[in-house]
């Protein structure tokens, strides 16, 4: 007599594709169905102008160079939290969450209102002929502003459950603090690492409510591709609005696929060295 490993776990199955279905599958599918109606044509002059060309390149560098430095300043921050005490602490670890808890348009109005020539950052970088806010430096704020917070509590409880003893056990092998670092504390943790960098990466590319006002929206220069989708939308272009929609679509899911491969490749490569050690 076979056992399954739930009970229920046909129905239980079926209602959850049916629910992924009705949220995410249906809603993809009508984008896609919605701009090839229209032939290729349509869809590659709509995707493809200048002017969205330059939105992609700001939109989608943007967020992967946010991602990046939220990679380093993230894993620093949760190592910090974890490993030390310190006056503070849990309200540091409290303002974390802060991008999460934010309406984004306020965040955009405080980031602006920083940033801005007359603001409290933004005169400071004056003085040294660096203009923040209304450019694709604005832009980058902003990203790295939202995306912080997924990669350290990616991280943080990995990092947690990390024993130090393995640190101290290399150490007492001989090994230096950045060896011990490299070959035992970053092994563990690259599955969290690109987890959260897929995930910050992610929210960056879709993130709309608090770029828009620091980023200035001036055409070929600090325009989003989100603010371009909600343009075509408001002129009634269908056919531009799901054409943009398509490419950032397929941009992201290449992307998430990369991410994930390497995360496959991770595994099977210290599941390898696990075996090797033994």
């Amino acid at each position: 007599m076979s056992r399954r490993v739930l009970p229920g776990l046909g129905p239980t199955l079926g209602f959850a594709l049916f629910y992924l279905s009705i949220l995410v599958l249906i809603p993809l599918a009508a984008v896609f169905t919605k701009s090839a109606s229209h032939g290729f044509e349509a869809f590659w002059a709509a995707a493809t102008s200048p002017r969205l060309l330059a939105s992609y390149k700001l939109s989608f560098g943007a967020s992967l160079i946010a991602a990046l430095i939220n990679l380093v300043f993230g894993l620093v921050i949760a190592w910090c939290l974890v490993r030390y005490e310190f006056p503070g602490r849990k309200i540091v670890d409290a303002l974390i969450d802060l991008p999460f808890a934010l309406p984004t348009a306020v965040a955009g109005i405080a980031l602006t209102a920083l940033c801005a020539p007359n603001g409290w950052v933004g005169s400071i970088a004056e003085g040294f002929g660096i203009k923040l806010a209304f450019t694709p430096l604005g832009v980058l704020i902003a990203l790295i502003f939202i995306g912080l917070p997924f990669i350290v509590r990616t991280v943080q409880p990995v990092l947690e459950d990390l024993d130090t003893e393995l640190e101290e056990a290399a150490s007492a092998l001989g090994a230096s603090r950045w060896q011990a670092v490299r070959h035992v504390v970053l092994p563990t943790l690259m599955p969290a690492l690109l987890t959260g960098f897929a995930l910050a990466f992610a929210r960056a590319v879709g993130e709309y409510g608090s770029v828009i006002f620091i980023a200035g929206n001036i055409p070929m220069v600090s325009e989003i591709t989100p603010l371009l989708i909600i343009a075509k939308l408001e002129q009634y272009d269908y056919v531009g609005a799901t054409a943009i929609a398509v490419v950032m679509l397929l941009f992201s899911f290449v992307a998430l696929l990369v991410i994930n491969a390497l995360q496959a490749w991770h595994a099977r490569r210290s599941g390898m060295d696990g075996k090797v050690r033994r």
